[in-house]
């Protein structure tokens, strides 16, 4: 369960913003929307492999 502390004062907005970050850091919406139709192992390694790729690319690009 996520605990967000409001603060004497603090404005609601501001820890529903919290909430909001501490959430979607915990993966669960992720998770579910992945779990929602079955993906063959083969291809969950190969959009992995693909990303890997991507993201290497765009590190290089980078220096």
């Amino acid at each position: 369960m996520i605990v967000v502390p409001v603060k004497e004062g603090e404005n609601i907005e501001k820890a529903l913003k919290k909430f909001k970050r501490k959430f979607e850091k915990t993966g669960i919406v992720k998770e579910l929307r992945s779990r929602q139709q079955f993906d063959k192992p083969s291809v969950t390694k190969r959009l992995k492999k693909e990303r890997a790729v991507y993201v290497q690319k765009l590190q290089q690009v980078e220096d």
